[in-house]
């Protein structure tokens, strides 16, 4: 079917970032491919195309053929003999054209419908990144506190051995020890947070939310980023939506004056007659058959004229929800551009601080060992670090799940 073909075009669109993961440039794909063949949502809207679909055969049927039996309880005498019952049928025909003005309607509402299926297969590309992006942040803040608890480690052995000579007091073993306990307990609640976020991701894939997660190792900000043309949101599924709904109007209003013209019936009647006693000639006891021909003309039609008012309303509503529509989208791009050039800034800016951070952090080091400083300017510059390090992520986390948001709206 056609919306099979949507997966892989969807995935190459939407993913076409994915070059900057260091080795594991693929493991996102596979997660989003698993993703849009296992979710419910889906196949939910899957269904209901298909349930669209299946009407277009309910639309290509004409009236009931209608049949009669009648039997005369007292029987009318001709001059041919008495009649017992009558047969009949009788079969109304649409206006030429009027069927298939029909399953032309039929076929534009589920044309419109097949942009749901577009519409919630880009939407879940976009929640499973964005959720990955998460996971991916919060493992990487978990590394960067183990790291630094551990450096805290390093720095109370060396405060231990400066106590022993008398160049620290036991202040600056009980102030690095409150500082590790503050960053254990803040990994503590990233864990928490991490299980939370993989709940969420794995029943993204429709799957059991213990499945453990791979994230990658590191992601980075390429050293230049893609131009967006915006041009292309007019190509969004969320606006050609409206344009199939305008459309499905369009051949409403086409089945509406079909049916507002004439309808043809043919018909055949049957009357059984049977023979006048002690009489001979020709035509006794002949059987009556009439074919008929009959026309159903709507002369009170107000219920047409209506309908063509309600067709021009509707298109006028569809017109302004779009135009409504595309003044949400292109404020959110909007958006999302401006906050990616930011984490951009923000990436860049992080990057020098933690240089000239390290570079401070071996000055006092030094320093320290020597006798002549107190250790509170190091444990300063150290969550200066910490701070400067979670910042990064961040901005790195929100240059992605920014681009996740420009791909949706913009290929």
């Amino acid at each position: 079917m056609k919306y099979k073909k949507l997966n892989i075009k969807a995935i190459v669109i939407l993913c076409s970032f994915l070059f900057v993961l260091k080795g594991n440039a693929q493991q996102l794909e596979i997660l989003i491919e698993e993703a849009l063949k296992n979710s419910p949502e889906i196949q939910k809207f899957e269904l209901q195309y298909n349930i669209a679909s299946e009407k277009v055969n309910e639309a290509n049927t004409i009236p009931n053929t209608e049949f009669g039996l009648g039997y005369f309880v007292t029987s009318p005498e001709t001059r041919t003999g008495a009649q017992r019952f009558r047969i009949s049928a009788k079969q109304m025909m649409p206006w030429f054209g009027a069927i298939t003005a029909r399953k032309n309607y039929i076929n534009s509402l589920a044309d419109a419908k097949y942009e749901d299926i577009v519409i919630a297969k880009r939407k879940l590309v976009a929640s499973v990144s964005q959720s990955y992006y998460n996971l991916y942040a919060n493992t990487a803040k978990q590394m960067v506190l183990t790291n630094n608890i551990n450096l805290l480690k390093t720095y109370e052995t060396l405060v231990l051995t400066s106590v022993e000579v008398g160049k620290a007091s036991a202040v600056d073993v009980l102030r690095l020890q409150m500082r590790q306990n503050e960053l254990i307990q803040l990994k503590e609640i990233l864990v928490q947070q991490y299980l939370a976020e993989k709940t969420a991701f794995n029943k993204l894939l429709n799957r059991d939310k213990l499945t453990e997660v791979n994230v990658v190792n590191e992601l980075i900000i390429p050293s230049e980023t893609s131009l967006v043309n915006v041009e292309n949101l007019s190509l969004n599924p969320e606006l050609i939506k409206y344009d199939k709904l305008y459309h499905s109007i369009e051949q409403s209003e086409v089945l509406n004056q079909k049916e507002s013209l004439p309808m043809i019936g043919f018909g055949l009647d049957y009357v059984n007659v049977d023979k006048r006693p002690n009489m001979n000639f020709s035509d006794n006891g002949k059987d009556i058959l009439m074919p008929m021909v009959s026309v159903s003309i709507p002369i009170f039609n107000k219920k047409y004229k209506s309908k063509t008012r309600q067709n021009v309303l509707m298109q006028q509503e569809i017109n302004a929800q779009k135009q409504m529509r595309l003044n949400n989208l292109e404020t959110v791009l909007d958006t999302a551009i401006k906050n990616r050039v930011s984490a951009v800034i923000s990436y860049k800016t992080q990057l020098n601080n933690l240089k000239q951070a390290d570079a401070a952090e071996k000055i006092l080091i030094k320093t320290y060992e020597s006798g002549t400083i107190d250790f509170k300017d190091v444990l300063d510059i150290q969550e200066l670090q910490l701070k400067f390090q979670i910042t990064q992520i961040e901005s790195i986390k929100t240059y992605y799940k920014q681009s996740t948001i420009i791909n949706y709206l913009s290929n």
